[in-house]
């Protein structure tokens, strides 16, 4: 049931997105190079082991810029940026050979970017076949890599392909030609049907799409348009994200704001795709991500193993995400930190034996349980609300909860709360309630702000 024009109103706030617990912004960033291996080594030892450990590689080199893009990137056409980034990628890999003390089992490689595809067949062939040298593969591992339709080569997905790949995410945006124009992300139809063909030729089993809604000049008739496109190839899974304007960050994204839609036209654009994603058989696994009913994500929903972290909803059962690459994050459950974000420091730093690090964070008890009841939230819809976080919530953040209940986005039950599915659409902001970290940040600025 889609929510009323007064609760998408009262809703449309600026809240986490909960990729991690606590969020970026309120991490104690009280972290040395010493204390994050000991982390990382604990997490290892205590469950890394036998679960084993997942990779996130970033690749940020693209050709062209797309202008609504925010993730972290380098603009060149210069190729032989590629060699010393992967040489860099090495050394960090060994370093963290070094600090875990044994080869440990390979559960996920994901390649992200920027566009991984930019760096040739031969260079990915070499990183990936070096790291995987060095350790066991896990039983049920999977490997993925986010492409360029307009360069992912029949030859990149062979290569790929052999190495274990068979998972693979495009970044489609929209099929429409004057909204491609505006994000500069010109790829006909053509090129994206042959890359999905290649793909399913070469033994890919999971083919994503990346949709946006809320870019420049989307109506509800130009993305119905793109959505007839993606039901003549029909992958098997779809991200449906927000756009997010940040143009003070980001200032490319000035070109086109005088074209963006407003608030209440870009819900109805995303209540419009979720309807024809449904209508097209596909199911809502959690916030943004829909896969067909057969595929991995809804039956892990099903079977209530679902997981989430920096690349989103996943099926890996490891609980240690370690990231390459520069402004990479790991997350390996018992705490967070990020790399360095420019590439050149990126790789003086791992060239002279230093992880790169520039921002971390330790999860105490409290953060580990609130972590645990926030992902409980997201992936499940329900979760078991322990008598020392309510005791802990303001007034406030109490009444909040009630007033969902009031309007059935959620039931409320002894200790138990659950989410109804209107109210998944807000489960953002239900999951903020819970926010101990950001409370108390909101709480220390008022009590600042009423002192000047």
């Amino acid at each position: 049931m889609a929510l009323s024009p007064e609760l998408i109103r009262k809703y449309n706030q600026p809240v986490p997105r909960y990729t991690s617990y606590p969020t970026v912004p309120l991490w104690d960033n009280q972290l040395s190079t010493q204390d994050w291996e000991n982390t990382v080594k604990t997490a290892f030892e205590q469950f890394g082991k036998e679960e084993g450990i997942s990779l996130y590689i970033h690749l940020p080199f693209c050709e062209n810029l797309c202008t609504y893009c925010g993730c972290n990137k380098r603009i060149t056409k210069n190729h032989r940026v590629e060699d010393p980034y992967i040489e860099a990628l090495l050394r960090e890999w060994e370093h963290y050979l070094g600090v875990l003390g044994s080869a440990p089992k390979i559960a996920g490689i994901h390649l992200g970017g920027g566009t991984p595809t930019f760096f040739s067949p031969e260079s990915l062939e070499f990183l990936i076949s070096k790291i995987l040298k060095s350790a066991d593969l896990a039983e049920n591992f999977e490997f993925s890599f986010e492409g360029h339709p307009n360069n992912t080569t029949w030859e990149h997905l062979e290569e790929l392909a052999a190495l274990g790949f068979d998972r693979v995410s495009y970044g489609i945006q929209d099929f429409d030609e004057k909204v491609q124009q505006a994000i500069h992300r010109t790829q006909p139809f053509e090129k994206v049907k042959e890359a999905t063909e290649n793909a399913r030729k070469s033994g890919y089993t999971s083919i994503n799409f990346d949709l946006i809604y809320g870019l420049p000049h989307q109506t509800i008739d130009t993305l119905a348009h793109t959505f007839k496109r993606v039901q003549e190839l029909r992958p098997e899974r779809i991200a449906f994200y927000s756009y997010a304007h940040l143009p003070s960050a980001f200032p490319a994204q000035k070109s086109f704001e005088n074209h963006l839609p407003q608030e209440e036209q870009k819900r109805a654009l995303y209540e419009f795709g979720k309807s024809k994603l449904l209508e097209m058989g596909y199911e809502e696994v959690g916030m943004d991500h829909f896969a067909l009913p057969n595929d991995p994500l809804c039956l892990a929903k099903k079977n209530g193993k679902l997981h989430r972290n920096f690349m989103g909803y996943t099926t890996l059962p490891a609980k240690m995400l370690l990231g390459l690459g520069a402004s990479s994050i790991s997350d390996v459950w018992i705490g967070f930190a990020q790399n360095e974000k420019r590439i050149e420091t990126y790789q003086d730093l791992v060239k002279n034996h230093q992880l790169p690090l520039i921002k971390g964070h330790i999860l105490n008890e409290e953060d580990l349980e609130i972590r645990k009841l926030i992902l409980d939230l997201i992936c499940k819809g329900k979760a078991e609300v322990p008598f020392w976080i309510w005791d802990k919530l303001p007034q406030k953040n109490r009444q909040a909860l009630e007033d969902f209940e009031k309007e059935g986005l959620l039931k409320l039950q002894n200790q138990y709360l659950t989410i109804s599915s209107s109210g998944m659409a807000v489960v953002r902001n239900i999951c903020s309630n819970f926010d101990l970290r950001m409370i108390e940040n909101q709480e220390k600025k008022a009590v600042f702000s009423r002192a000047i």
